[in-house]
């Protein structure tokens, strides 16, 4: 069976929070992360390139720590720091999940 893909090409924004467990909380589930990263290889697999964007409010919110009096530009900087940690998970759990250019 061959699939007509309707788009060729996708910018797919991940939210922090898409990579934390189905039951809430803050952090990396590795078994959600896995399953994303299983799921975004087998699009790949189809022959659609994807762009990924990708959010990390699950580790740190800097309005959350400028709210609660710290320096709002290191606040930001660790949601930045955040936000590769997320990128550098999802990197590792794409190659594992057979992505060839994560």
């Amino acid at each position: 069976m061959t699939t007509t893909l309707k788009h060729k090409r996708i910018l797919l924004k991940i939210s922090g929070e898409a990579l934390c467990s189905a039951f809430g909380g803050f952090g990396i589930d590795p078994v959600t992360l896995r399953n994303v990263c299983i799921e975004l290889a087998e699009v790949h697999a189809l022959g659609c390139e994807l762009g990924l964007v990708i959010g990390g409010g699950n580790i740190f919110r800097g309005l959350k720590g400028s709210a609660q009096g710290m320096d709002r530009t290191s606040a930001d900087y660790m949601g930045m720091l955040a936000t590769v940690i997320n990128g550098l998970a999802v990197q590792d759990a794409s190659r594992s999940a057979a992505c060839p250019r994560a």
